[in-house]
């Protein structure tokens, strides 16, 4: 059973909130195709109708959000606090403006500007710091380290996200990060029952199996994305699907709106 609200993950000494805000609506990323140009508009340039839906999930029971070193999105944050808003924040560093459709690795290694993302994230109640995704699945294990290294000496509890829960989570296995297992804790992957935005063309039960599998191997807190298939299924069905997994510790959820956050937030409420 996936607890929501009523049970938070309890981690060395810390009491961290199951669910989490997503924040892929806030920045509009690109893989919402038609929609991207609409929460470009909406969210992205307006850290006010941001703040509404943050403070809205907060009304709701969402007690974490994930925060990036973005302006507007900490202004709509630190708005939505003033207001009475209290999260503790998963936090992703290193995060750039990477095309999901033709990313650029060594670009995207370039332009991050990750010293200076967690340096200025530190000032919020980090939960966890995760290496962003386009980092991460470059595979180069020193860069990685070193940004984890720096992470874990800021007294924060480190993790890293992927785009391809199957290929990097094979690579993982035998890779040198795994070593040190004090190095980081927490993995977050896109998960969904439509396999969207996995690097699989279906996830029936031989994949969950399979994925299961090397999960128990890599032994890391799951954090699982896009799990409403980036809007292409409704809450209900993919929240009793995330309650079928076994390997499931938190979930973070994208918003666009205070009517999806009140629909969506009761939904998860009641499973």
């Amino acid at each position: 059973m996936f607890i929501i609200f009523n049970e938070d993950l309890e981690f060395k000494g810390k009491s961290i909130p199951r669910v989490v805000l997503g924040n892929a609506p806030f920045l509009a990323d690109a893989y919402f195709g038609h929609r991207t140009r609409l929460y470009n508009l909406d969210l992205l340039r307006n850290p006010n109708n941001v703040s509404k839906i943050i403070e809205k999930s907060y009304e709701c029971g969402v007690r974490s959000i994930n925060l990036a070193n973005k302006e507007n999105l900490l202004k709509a944050f630190k708005i939505a606090c003033d207001n009475g808003v209290e999260m503790q924040s998963v936090s992703t560093i290193g995060k750039t403006e990477m095309d999901y459709v033709f990313p650029n690795y060594e670009q995207a290694k370039m332009e991050a500007t990750w010293k200076e993302d967690i340096e200025n994230l530190a000032q919020f109640d980090n939960s966890v710091m995760l290496v962003d995704e386009f980092l991460v699945d470059t595979y180069d294990w020193d860069f990685i380290t070193e940004i984890l290294d720096e992470i874990n000496s800021a007294g924060v509890p480190a993790g890293i996200i992927t785009s391809f829960p199957f290929k990097t989570s094979e690579e993982l296995i035998n890779s040198p990060i795994l070593e040190d297992k004090s190095l980081f804790d927490f993995y977050m992957i896109p998960v969904n029952k439509l396999g969207y935005m996995m690097d699989i063309p279906d996830f029936r039960l031989d994949k969950q199996d399979e994925l299961k599998g090397m999960l128990d191997k890599i032994d890391k807190k799951v954090i699982i994305n896009k799990i409403l298939a980036v809007g292409i299924q409704r809450p209900e069905e993919a929240f009793n699907f995330l309650n079928t997994l076994g390997f499931a510790d938190m979930v973070s959820v994208g918003i666009a709106s205070e009517r999806e956050a009140e629909e969506t937030f009761k939904i998860l409420n009641e499973i």
